[in-house]
């Protein structure tokens, strides 16, 4: 059976599904809708089940019961490198994703996919909210929100009566996409998620840049400022625009109120996909300003949410490694920065944090936090930030808050650019960002 299936193609099949989180529970619903009753199996079944339906544990017998199926629809968060993605195919079982799914039977010239290591979600939200506000009805999902596959959609948000649709897509779910629409942007590329991809560098790469080259690509607008996407120009697709920096003081980008040349650059990234979409208005300068009035921004990616005695607090939590890190710093020019660093330890290499912060003229003050704070730490101090950055260790966010606040008086910035995940002392990143704002609360009530 071939893998390039459609949501289609699924009728009179035996379907399984394999992991139950929201993009598996999107599922079960995409094939209720079609009148398909799948098996579900989970390595860690919910308690009572998902939907009053039954999930077998893959342990107990749900593996077995798999092997079984015709089609299995995975989660992006199962590996397709596992040792229970492999047996499944050698047995013959065609093992695919939902948004893969979803892609193949899609209209390639109204669908545009955009990935990268970093810069994705918030190219995905400016490109659709360039595309609302010039009045064509858009959704915006993926990887950055709602499968656009769930029945479970408003109709006046999802459903067949978009004119387009922009997607951004992780690199778990790239692996599962065999072709491609027209148009797909690639922002970023440096090291992440390695476990999920064979603990091989070249492996991540390859599978974040495929969907550029996949059957059916034609455009690729690409980040041409990041030296590892330029040399892997034969994995894009056969034409390729680049966008460079020196690009980013374009006007209209003023009415996005973003912070930094490299979200400046994602959204000439997001201009120039519009452009290869057959977008008119993407060469109206005023127009394009106009759809950019009211743009909100996203949450934690470099996102003001306070300011004491001129000093800027602002959560970029999502930066969890060195790159989009040095990106954040960079973004605040000559002023006076006190940078939170240190979460959960994935081994990352931040020598290269310390080579980015040397050339810096203001001021930095590096403050590491738990887990890993005692290695960032040590690594920068190692390694030689330079005569204007200090390294000092603190035992939590709070301390580090603190700390940070009274270096930065009276107009430098606070900012939460932790080059690591949240997991181990946080929920998730949204629970780390309310952390850090009750920490600056509680400095605003003391006045």
């Amino acid at each position: 059976m071939s893998d390039a299936l459609s949501w289609d193609d699924l009728d009179g099949h035996r379907i399984g599904i394999y992991g139950l989180g929201r993009e598996g529970e999107a599922s079960l619903r995409a094939c209720q809708a079609r009148g398909i009753e799948p098996l579900l199996v989970d390595d860690n079944p919910p308690p009572g089940g998902v939907e009053g339906r039954k999930v077998l544990a893959t342990a107990e017998g749900g593996a077995e019961a798999l092997a079984v199926c015709e089609i299995v629809i995975k989660s992006p968060g199962i590996s397709r490198y596992s040792d229970s993605i492999r047996e499944l195919e050698e047995q013959g079982v065609a093992v695919v994703g939902g948004l893969g799914l979803w892609v193949q039977g899609a209209d390639p010239r109204k669908v545009v996919l955009i990935t990268g290591t970093k810069g994705k979600s918030t190219t995905a939200a400016i490109t659709g909210h360039l595309l609302k506000g010039l009045g064509y009805r858009t959704l915006v999902g993926g990887n950055i929100g709602v499968p656009p596959f769930d029945p479970a959609l408003d109709p006046a948000v999802g459903g067949a009566e978009q004119d387009f649709w922009v997607i951004e897509v992780s690199s778990y779910q790239a692996t599962d996409i065999y072709t491609a629409p027209h148009v797909v942007g690639v922002t970023s590329l440096n090291p992440d998620h390695l476990p999920w991809h064979r603990d091989d560098l070249e492996t991540y790469y390859r599978d974040k840049l495929s969907l550029a080259g996949r059957p059916g690509a034609v455009w690729t607008v690409a980040n041409g400022d990041s030296a590892e996407i330029r040399q892997r120009r034969d994995l894009l697709g056969p034409q390729v625009e680049w966008v460079t920096a020196e690009q980013a003081g374009q006007k209209w980008i003023d009415e996005l109120g973003l912070l930094g040349v490299h979200n400046r650059r994602n959204a000439v990234i997001a201009r120039t996909m519009l452009a290869k979409l057959g977008v008119g208005a993407a060469d109206d300068e005023a127009e394009l300003a106009r759809a950019a009035a009211g743009f909100a921004g996203l949450e934690s990616r470099l996102q003001q949410v306070g300011m004491i005695d001129q000093v800027s607090f602002v959560d970029d939590g999502l930066s969890t490694n060195v790159l989009p890190t040095l990106a954040a710093v960079e973004a605040f020019g000559d002023r006076r920065v006190a940078l939170i660093v240190g979460g959960q330890d994935r081994g990352i290499d931040y020598a290269p944090l310390a080579e980015g912060l040397r050339g810096r003229q203001a001021e930095v003050l590096v403050l590491t936090t738990p887990d890993n704070g005692p290695r960032i730490a040590s690594e920068l101090n190692r390694t030689g930030c330079g005569p204007n950055v200090t390294v000092k260790e603190t035992s939590g966010l709070d301390e580090a808050v603190e700390e940070g606040y009274a270096w930065a008086r009276p107009n430098g910035v606070v900012l939460l650019s932790p080059a690591a995940p949240s997991f181990g002392r946080f929920r998730d990143y949204r629970h780390r960002g309310e952390s850090f704002v009750e920490a600056m609360n509680r400095i605003s009530r003391r006045g």
